[in-house]
């Protein structure tokens, strides 16, 4: 399985995952998310105060999932990766025109709206598990060199 696969299934699977981070006590947090592919980076928008930049703040690995469904046939996929949050203004921009398929409108006033942050996981692994592994799964692992 490549890149260009996981983007596929995770299209396939819809557009809400959910984000697993840890808090600085070592506690597993999940939260839903609308999650958008740019290039070969996942990008979320968020709030700054938001649970999950704290606490990417003290660790920024993270496992994204698209759950399973009985439309998918009962797969599902999982991509881990690290995330960052975005401070370049140039790059608020660029997501802000057009990188998400929901309007951000709804929720901010601009890309310059200090409420708004986003958020760039760099894909280290992905698993597409086939009717919850029974029909086989797929991996991805990025590159080392």
């Amino acid at each position: 399985m490549d890149l260009e696969t996981v983007k596929q299934e995770s299209a396939r699977l819809g557009m809400w995952a959910h984000i697993a981070t840890v808090t600085p006590d070592g506690a597993p947090h999940v939260v839903a998310v609308h999650p958008s592919w740019h290039e070969d980076m996942l990008y979320t928008a968020t709030s700054p105060g938001s649970v999950k930049v704290r606490n990417l703040r003290h660790e920024p690995r993270t496992s994204f999932h698209w759950q399973v469904g009985d439309t998918t046939g009962f797969d599902s996929l999982i991509v881990h990766g690290t995330t960052v949050v975005v401070d370049d203004p140039a790059l608020h921009r660029r997501l802000w025109e057009g990188v998400f398929d929901y309007d951000l409108g709804m929720f901010w006033k601009g890309p310059d709206d200090p409420g708004l942050c986003y958020l760039a996981t760099m894909p280290t692994r992905a698993v597409v598990l086939r009717m919850f592994g029974a029909n086989g799964r797929e991996e991805w692992l990025a590159s080392t060199s």
